[in-house]
């Protein structure tokens, strides 16, 4: 599943980020690719210690950690520390595939990457080129956001980000374990999810007219089907 999450970020917060971000000392992308994808990655990257990484990133993880649509999406048990990149100048990354295990910089704790994510902070028009095209089971899409919003897919997906001709592209990625390993399984628990709000909604939308027995037998089912995903998640989910 490839899923758009709008307004991680406010346009105030994009601006004073990026600002920031902007007047940072880059260094080769390269210092946290692995042997295979060292190969193909040419870009700039904010180092992981920076405390400006440290900061935006942050404001990142806690933006997400409020945002339903994520939350359901994703399913998180662990949010890896966002990193920044930069590609300008004819800058690309060549296809490839996420690690499947990273360690979290300054801890000891590992994490299994289900999810991979990339949060824009510039807008299409700015830059020429950039696209990350994603391909999976699902076919292959090309992924350029406005600022401010971030693309979820599975990290088993080979990806690449075509060459910057113009402009910059600034960005921050980052991946994420799920209490719910597969993707088929979070797919039909966000689908399942998305359909209990959509019925819930309707259910409050329903006229004043409408007898006080149908609108128990609307909410039954909404009860019913919020079990049946309270008892999936109990199944599937690992802590």
């Amino acid at each position: 599943m490839l899923i758009e999450i709008p307004q991680v970020l406010t346009e105030g917060q994009v601006r004073e980020y990026r600002a920031r971000l902007e007047a940072a000392d880059w260094v080769d992308g390269r210092i946290t690719a692995g042997a295979q994808s060292a190969l193909a990655k040419d870009n700039m990257q904010l180092p992981e210690h920076h405390p400006v990484a440290r900061e935006i990133g942050a404001a990142i993880t806690a933006a997400l950690q409020r945002h339903p649509l994520f939350v359901a999406a994703a399913l998180p048990k662990t949010i890896f520390p966002p990193l920044f990149n930069r590609y300008s100048g004819g800058q690309s990354f060549g296809t490839h595939v996420d690690n499947a295990i990273r360690q979290i910089p300054g801890a000891s704790q590992s994490i299994r990457t289900d999810l991979s994510a990339t949060l824009f902070f510039a807008d299409p028009e700015e830059y020429e080129g950039g696209e990350l095209v994603v391909e999976d089971t699902y076919g292959m899409q090309e992924v350029k956001l406005r600022a401010g919003n971030m693309v979820l897919y599975p990290s088993t997906s080979l990806h690449h980000v075509r060459p910057v001709t113009r402009g910059a592209r600034l960005c921050s990625f980052f991946w994420i374990q799920s209490m719910v390993r597969e993707d088929s399984r979070r797919s039909l628990l966000f689908d399942l999810d998305m359909a209990i709000q959509q019925l819930n909604k309707n259910i409050a939308d329903l006229p004043q007219a409408v007898p006080e027995s149908e609108v128990a037998r609307h909410f039954g089912v909404s009860v019913q089907l919020t079990g049946v995903y309270h008892n999936l998640i109990r199944q599937w989910a690992e802590l």
